[in-house]
Order: C-alpha cells, then sequence, then structure tokens
C-alpha cells in the first residue's frame, strides 16, 4: 500500500475516533471542570479558612502532579484499593479535576479584577452579596476569562490524546494501532497531528469570533 493510500485509508477511523471520543471527551471534560472551576474559586475567596483550605490544597495537588500521573493514579491505581472504573469514565475524571484546577485559578482571578466600585454599586440599591455577585460580577468577570478559557478548551483537546495510553481508543490511539500493524509510525502519527492542528485551528477561530462579540461591550 503506498503512501497516499495509507494516509486516505486511515482517516476514517482516526476521523471516527475523534467524533466518538475525543470531541466527547473533551466537551464533557470541559463543561464539568467550569462547575467544579466555579466552586473552587469561591470556596478560595471565602474568608473562612476552613472552606479555603481544601480548594487550596486541591488546586496545588493538581497544578503539581503531571496530568498522566492523575490518568495512571486514576485508571491503574484505584483498582488495587477495589476501585475499578472504565478508560473512558477514568478520562474524564482526570480531565474534569486537571481543568477544574487550573480553571478555578482563571475564574478567580477574573472576579477579583472586577473593581470593588462594582461590589459596592449593588450593595448601594439593595442587593446582597450573592445578588450581586451573580448579576454583576460574574457576568463581567465571564468576559474577561473569556479568552484564557478558550485556550484551556484548545489546549484540553490535544491533552485528550494522553487517553490513548488508558486505552481510550481516541484519534491518536487509533494511529497507534493502524501504526503498529504497518510500521509507517511517520505518516500516520504526522496525519494525526494533522487532524488536530485542524480542529484547533477551526477552534480558534471561534474563539476570535467570540472574543470580539464580547468586546463589543468594553469601553475603549
Amino acid at each position: 500500500m503506498g503512501a497516499w493510500d495509507l494516509f486516505l485509508n486511515s482517516l476514517l477511523p482516526m476521523f471516527l475516533g475523534a467524533i466518538k471520543y475525543t470531541i466527547p471527551l473533551t466537551l464533557i471534560s470541559f463543561v464539568l471542570g467550569l462547575l467544579v472551576a466555579l466552586l473552587t474559586a469561591m470556596m478560595r475567596l471565602s474568608k473562612s479558612r476552613i472552606v479555603r483550605t481544601p480548594a487550596v490544597i486541591y488546586v496545588s495537588a493538581i497544578r503539581g502532579t503531571p496530568l498522566l500521573v492523575q490518568l495512571f493514579i486514576i485508571f491503574y491505581g484505584l483498582p488495587s484499593i477495589g476501585l475499578t472504573i472504565d478508560p473512558f469514565p477514568s478520562a474524564i475524571i482526570a480531565f474534569t479535576l486537571n481543568v477544574g484546577a487550573y480553571a478555578s485559578e482563571i475564574i478567580r482571578a477574573s472576579i477579583q479584577s472586577i473593581p470593588i466600585g462594582q461590589w459596592e454599586a449593588g450593595f448601594t440599591i439593595g442587593m446582597t452579596k450573592s445578588t450581586a455577585l451573580r448579576r454583576i460580577i460574574l457576568p463581567q468577570a465571564t468576559r474577561v476569562s473569556i479568552p484564557p478559557l478558550s485556550n484551556s478548551f484548545i489546549s484540553l483537546v490535544k491533552d485528550t490524546s494522553l487517553a490513548s495510553l488508558i486505552l481510550v481508543a481516541e484519534l491518536f490511539r487509533q494511529a497507534q494501532e493502524i501504526a503498529a500493524r504497518t510500521f509507517d509510525f511517520l505518516l500516520l502519527y504526522a496525519e494525526a497531528g494533522l487532524i488536530y492542528w485542524v480542529i484547533c485551528f477551526v477552534l480558534s477561530l471561534f474563539q476570535n469570533k467570540l472574543e470580539k462579540r464580547y468586546d463589543r461591550y468594553v469601553a475603549k
């Protein structure tokens, strides 16, 4: 089989791997990670040390250890204590925890970037702290956090390739399996890289449009 034929024949399995695993894994992990991030950010901003400390330890532990190690602990390590999780859910858990830790710092910084006068304005018209947070602070913080969160989402697409090491049949895993049969590693890995690049390029276009849309509401 020629190189061009191999390239074309391997496109469908890789594309299906992206559709069935890479993209769903990215979307699910990112959405769940944002929920974890918002909760963690609120805990980090709490004045109570009891509330704040667990969030600080969680963020420090996740940011201080490699994502690959986290994946291996969940998939290969937990069975030693009787807790076995299938590959795809294991990947979701690991990526969710990872996204949650990093995104929580983005959200926390975005909230803290809003001038204190915005809080005071809410209090002046009778809002409680939670209402001011929900109706005044978070909408503004969301706009501020869009660029870094978008970059985190694009990075997550690439990070899902690590799930191949815990047997998730995503895009890169398909490339590995085909390469193992054909021994044409350079072509197939380059092809996988090309597909990741195309996906990230398309996402970056959406990111630019999203940033421009919200940038209209920023005073110049």
